[in-house]
């Protein structure tokens, strides 16, 4: 991170001096107090076996935690559980199951789902069984490619209940994704629905895995929700309805305890080489922490508070806090199948007021939309049931924040503003509600347990008011146990920089009073709305058409989306000069190579590129061209008027996406 974008960052931030304490009853019988910090700090292994008890063993473990071997770590040494027992059976065992599970909203108005835990224990154990029937077993991996509904949750459970390994494939990627993600994982099992709804309309999936069939010749059943009723094509030696095969099952299966290192899921996520990687995460320690954080952070009370999170499943703030931290809190939670707007923009504001929601937690990228569409809008429901709001997938704006707290809010609830990563699990750095004074934009201070710095270059801790890299200095429970299948890349992507740290590849700044704010990342990950993308994956697809040369991309600062993907081509000599059309089919091409989220913004056709002496393109220069910047130095280029010839050259299209 140059010192220049670091210092224009810290210069926008502002807001710094204002603060929002904690309501006087919330800090009175919150879940967590101050003296966390101090006990976490004196016997940090103790702390997390503390939150380890919060959840049911098989067998109670061994060791805390196995770091022998850096930095390959194993928590709860010896101890067995599994997952979907903690999240629903051991409920209906206390004498809870009629408490509702989840309050699922489909995107048509009518549609609504009411799943108590003992019926969610009813319907995963049905599943587990029919998994069973088809063949599948402990440590066999599973594609979920489904669409937000319950069986997407059920899936999940019901792979965590027989011991497979789910890799849930968001619903907005293309089949190109999911024959990466297949065959790496090999899976031999996939489960897809023939579509969802979105923006009040049928959109289909089972298409996209029909396409990936032909590239992933292993899989020998897909399994079908019927959700929208579509036509779609069948192949009867592959495909099979899931009322056929899950509905008849018997509701009774004794779930398996598993050992606390066993693979529970694998979650893909861009990487800055291209090659998507592939995230494994473990049992024993990523429930520990998943559950101790979000009843932590939310300050979660079961038996009165609704919770919503209105992620998407297919994203590790999905896996991480709709699916097993709250179920594994016994929590009463809302999903949603559709999108803010569809019917009307006040659709999230009804449901909030529908439920009595009293915690909610979404991303910056969405609170912005809200904030374009006015203040009126939320200001036509009840939202007094709310007394914490959370958020999540990118460092918000200070202006977000207060719009936030203010309009949605009612200017009495505590914002946590989270920071974590799909490689941590769950969350590390968050206010705590009953204890933490908020300031709009700061994440505060790692949460109790977790150890975190911002150091420079040299790995040396930075001064109050100095920005830096931030690292994990220890390991902790929910923590990447390696990149499936590639134990190097592991290695050498987050603990080569900084030896025997944990580099985040975020950037972030302490104020003067220590706390903590992150300023996105330093890398060529993109952050859009929440979804981390690979420049280089992007650049990857764009040269994979016929008319394109040569690409550059770059993330451009974007008032709604945080960041947007913003490319620079060289066209094939034959393909002409470019123009509109040739932008827009390089626009629909990137969607169907990766999916709608990495669809450009803009595409900026140019004769050349900004390229060092040892022939790196400056990607730099192009993002001061994206945002309209003055450009800094350019005497390291090939070529130092290689920028005036493009911007004279570009031709191109900003388009604004649905």
């Amino acid at each position: 991170m140059s010192d220049q974008s670091s210092e224009q960052t810290l210069s926008n931030l502002g807001h710094e001096d204002r603060r929002f304490e904690p309501p006087e009853d919330l800090a009175r019988d919150a879940n967590v107090k101050e003296e966390a910090y101090e006990r976490a700090a004196k016997d940090r292994l103790a702390f997390w076996e503390e939150a380890a008890e919060r959840l049911t063993w098989g067998k109670r473990w061994d060791t805390v935690l196995d770091w022998d071997d850096p930095p390959f770590a194993k928590w709860y040494v010896g101890g067995t559980l599994n997952a979907a027992y903690n999240c629903i059976d051991r409920h209906v065992e206390a004498g809870t199951g009629d408490r509702v599970a989840i309050h699922w909203v489909g995107e048509p108005e009518d549609d609504r789902r009411t799943i108590t835990y003992a019926d969610l224990k009813d319907e995963v154990s049905k599943a587990a069984n029919a998994l069973i029937e088809l063949g599948v077993g402990k440590g066999d991996p599973v594609a979920i490619y489904l669409p937000m509904i319950p069986e997407t949750v059920i899936s999940m459970l019901a792979c965590a209940r027989i011991g497979a390994v789910h890799t849930v494939v968001f619903g907005g990627f293309s089949s190109d994704a999911l024959v990466t993600r297949i065959n790496e994982l090999d899976a031999r099992v996939v489960i897809t629905s023939d579509g969802g709804y979105r923006r009040g309309a049928p959109s289909a999936l089972k298409p996209a895995v029909d396409e990936a069939m032909a590239k992933c010749p292993d899989v020998r059943t897909v399994l079908v929700v019927r959700r929208t009723g579509q036509d779609v094509d069948w192949n009867d030696d592959r495909d099979r309805w899931w009322h056929d095969v899950v509905d008849g099952q018997s509701t009774e299966h004794e779930p398996e305890q598993f050992d606390s290192e066993h693979p529970l899921y694998v979650m893909y996520t861009s990487g800055s080489t291209g090659k998507p990687k592939g995230i494994l995460h473990t049992t024993g320690g990523y429930l520990a922490q998943s559950a101790w954080s979000h009843w932590a952070v939310f300050d979660l009370k079961p038996e009165t508070d609704v919770y919503w999170c209105s992620a998407d499943i297919g994203w590790v703030t999905g896996h991480s806090y709709i699916v097993y931290g709250p179920l594994a809190n016994g929590a009463t939670s809302v999903m949603y199948e559709g999108t803010p707007d569809t019917p009307h923009k006040g659709r999230w504001w009804e449901i909030i007021q529908e439920f009595k929601v009293s915690l909610f937690y979404t991303a910056p990228t969405a609170i912005r939309t809200c904030m374009k569409w006015g203040k009126e809008i939320p200001a036509e429901f009840d939202l007094s049931s709310l007394r914490i709001l959370g958020s999540v997938g990118e460092p918000i704006n200070p202006e977000a924040y207060i719009w936030y707290r203010e309009n949605i809010g009612g200017n009495r609830t505590p914002v946590v503003d989270t920071w974590w990563q799909t490689e941590t699990g769950a969350m590390m750095i968050s206010p705590l509600p009953g204890v933490t004074a908020g300031k709009p934009g700061s994440a505060m201070r790692a949460l109790p347990g977790i150890s975190a710095l911002v150091v420079d270059e040299q790995g040396e801790e930075v001064p109050d008011g100095s920005g830096g890299y931030l690292v994990l200095t220890e390991p902790w429970p929910a923590m990447l146990r390696t990149l499936w299948g590639d134990d190097e890349r592991f290695k050498d992507t987050y603990w080569s920089r900084y030896p025997g740290w944990y580099f985040a590849g975020d950037g972030a700044k302490k104020d003067e009073d220590g706390d903590l704010w992150l300023l996105g990342r330093v890398d060529d990950v993109m952050n859009v709305s929440g979804h981390r993308l690979s420049t280089t994956e992007i650049e990857s697809a764009l040269i994979s058409h016929p008319k394109v040369a040569e690409s550059a991309v770059v993330g451009a600062t974007d008032d709604t989306t945080g960041q947007a993907v913003v490319a620079f081509v060289i066209l094939r000599e034959e393909a002409g000069d470019g123009g509109q059309e040739i932008v827009e089919e390089l626009r629909t091409h990137v969607a169907k190579e990766i999916g709608k989220i990495a669809r450009p913004r803009q595409i900026m056709v140019v004769p050349e590129l900004p390229k060092t002496r040892s022939g790196k393109i400056m990607r730099r220069l192009l993002r001061d061209v994206a945002e309209n910047r003055d450009m800094g130095d350019v005497t390291t280029l090939t070529d130092s008027t290689v920028m005036d010839k493009i911007k004279t050259g570009m031709s191109g299209s900003k388009t604004d996406d649905e």
